[in-house]
């Protein structure tokens, strides 16, 4: 499986805040869910274990092999594949649809929600989380763009979607504290970049620098903050209304 600091994952202690962050929305979903359920981004699959749970059929996908033996889950089918389109996925046969940190990576968004609307059963909903573009602290290039909430909203209503639930993801103050840490130790990185590359440059020349400064970044926090750190739970976050100050949207649209 592929590993770059857009992929979270446990193995690693300094990336326990993305971590908590990605797994809270899986916590959170988990009791919107039932029947048949597709998963766009199985990532590292830290959500496999809860999906399973509460879902008849899980249905995962995504672009690289994951190296989970999915034969331990008796619900679970994985399917590796680059969307969109979503290949020999029948229209109308899913009851809700849950992508987590996928759309910001897409070329052909319309697309992509277009598909989702496909294979939503009437009256199915699909659930989308993403970062909040007002939130974000610098150019990320692994993503080809970024969403404020009226500009996702507005993709989803466009492409399909009857009505769209506007949430959002926030933390208490461990996570604020956490965050302020991290915007001023970026803010020491970027002071370099006197000539603004990062948002002139092609994005995929920046992908491997920003890597390593990330992994760097995330390293020096928490050699500083090892407490706080490492003491970082989902439960730390919580699901409001949708404002200019969520970390990341978290959109509910139904067909």
């Amino acid at each position: 499986m592929i590993q770059t600091a857009e992929r979270a994952s446990s193995s690693s202690a300094v990336d326990n805040y993305v971590y908590q962050r990605c797994l809270f929305a899986y916590h959170e979903c988990k009791t919107r869910l039932h029947g048949r359920v597709l998963e766009i981004g199985t990532g590292s699959g830290l959500g496999l274990d809860i999906l399973s749970e509460v879902c008849a059929e899980l249905v995962t996908i995504d672009k690289f092999a994951t190296g989970i033996d999915m034969n331990s889950y008796n619900n679970v089918q994985f399917i590796q594949m680059e969307i969109p389109p979503l290949h020999n996925i029948a229209s109308n046969s899913f009851d809700f649809v849950i992508s987590f940190q996928v759309i910001e990576h897409i070329e052909d968004d319309h697309a992509f929600i277009q598909e989702i609307v496909r294979v939503l059963k009437p009256g199915g909903s699909a659930i989308l989380t993403t970062p909040n573009k007002l939130q974000s602290l610098t150019r990320n290039p692994w993503h080809v763009r970024e969403y404020t909430g009226s500009e996702l909203e507005q993709l989803m209503i466009t492409n399909g979607f009857n009505t769209v639930e506007k949430l959002g993801t926030f933390g208490n103050s461990k996570v604020n504290e956490y965050i302020a840490i991290n915007r001023e130790s970026v803010r020491r990185i970027t002071r370099f970049d006197i000539f603004n590359l990062q948002y002139r440059l092609p994005r995929r020349l920046l992908q491997i620098p920003y890597d390593i400064f990330n992994r760097l970044n995330r390293n020096m926090i928490a050699e500083k903050n090892t407490g706080l750190n490492a003491s970082l739970a989902a439960n730390d976050f919580f699901i409001s209304q949708q404002t200019d100050d969520s970390l990341d949207l978290f959109f509910i649209g139904t067909k």
